[in-house]
């Protein structure tokens, strides 16, 4: 009899201490938080892609701050709801939705048009929406999605906001990459992966526009009291990787999950590079640098390349009609 109620309790035992250790590694993976800057009370934040995921995260963490929050986002209804439960969480009311399409040229212009009628200033933009890895589908205009959306309209937009964040210096602005721009190409005979596409590829293309755009732009924005840094948010549990492939399997999902959970981050621990590059006082003269988990760090050979920065700076400016 005895034996028979020590099983049960061993079972028990056993799935216990299965459940801390996960823990315990979960913890060691989700990286450094960012614990400085207690207040963002008075600043005028725009978040893109800020209804789920990092931006969301990003978004109640800095509205907790006291800050002016524009949630920037494609799908206003789930955005507002978003919003008022940040609203409630954070007992901030300064926080609005606002339409932004980033596969269309005409969303973007909409949303500066009216961003610039309803304030008189800009200190921090945080490019955080993306796509991955999706079938290949085409923008309004014609890009490639990845290279629309994660690269060419966030360009756009930055570039229309830029007399704002110029007037309200000292500013930031957060360009949200991955480290899968270290596998990267600037694909300079097929940008728009016209003749080849690999989402993988064009997800990594992306990616390395992005810090390219970054560093290019701090060279522009040199003494202006400008900044601009890009972020590695770390592998993390978002909606973002839905047309990865182990996503589409249920079988893969119900075997894998529970296994790769242990090992990425949650979205809230994902954001927490993005809030160091936007609040903390260290980066207050800081540009054109990358960082992860908090920390500054080396970016691929091919981010370096300035004659592949410069040239695709102008192919965006031409594409995007600047």
């Amino acid at each position: 009899m005895g034996s028979n109620i020590a099983k049960p309790i061993v079972i028990a035992s056993f799935i216990g201490t299965a459940f801390a250790s996960s823990l315990i590694i979960k913890d060691y993976f989700g990286g450094k938080k960012y614990e400085g800057c207690n207040t963002a009370e008075n600043k005028v934040i725009i978040i893109t892609g800020a209804n789920t995921g990092i931006g969301l995260e990003t978004a109640k963490e800095l509205a907790k701050k006291n800050a002016k929050v524009i949630m920037a986002c494609r799908d206003v209804v789930k955005c507002e709801k978003a919003r008022q439960d940040i609203v409630v969480d954070s007992k901030n009311k300064y926080v609005y939705c606002r339409k932004l399409d980033l596969s269309s040229l005409e969303s973007i212009r909409n949303f500066s048009e009216r961003f610039h009628d309803e304030n008189n200033r800009l200190d921090i933009l945080i490019n955080n929406a993306g796509v991955m890895r999706c079938p290949y589908t085409k923008t309004k205009e014609g890009f490639e999605l990845q290279l629309g959306v994660n690269h060419l309209g966030h360009f756009y937009l930055t570039n229309l906001l830029l007399d704002l964040l110029k007037k309200s210096a000292p500013s930031r602005i957060i360009n949200v990459s991955s480290i899968a721009h270290t596998r990267g190409k600037i694909n300079k005979d097929d940008l728009n992966s016209e003749k080849n596409y690999d989402p993988g590829d064009a997800y990594a293309q992306s990616k390395l526009a992005n810090i390219l755009f970054t560093k290019e732009l701090a060279s522009k924005l040199k003494d202006t009291g400008v900044t601009v840094n890009a972020v590695h948010p770390g592998i993390v549990d978002t909606e973002i990787t839905r047309h990865m492939g182990f996503a589409k399997s249920y079988v893969a999902t119900l075997l894998l999950k529970p296994i790769i959970w242990m090992f990425i981050k949650t979205p809230l621990q994902g954001a927490q590079t993005s809030l160091y590059a936007a609040l903390s006082p260290d980066l207050d003269k800081v540009s054109g640098k990358y960082y992860s988990n908090c920390e500054e760090k080396e970016v691929a050979s091919q981010a370096k390349d300035e004659e592949t920065a410069k040239w695709l700076w102008l192919v965006s400016e031409k594409w995007t009609r600047l």
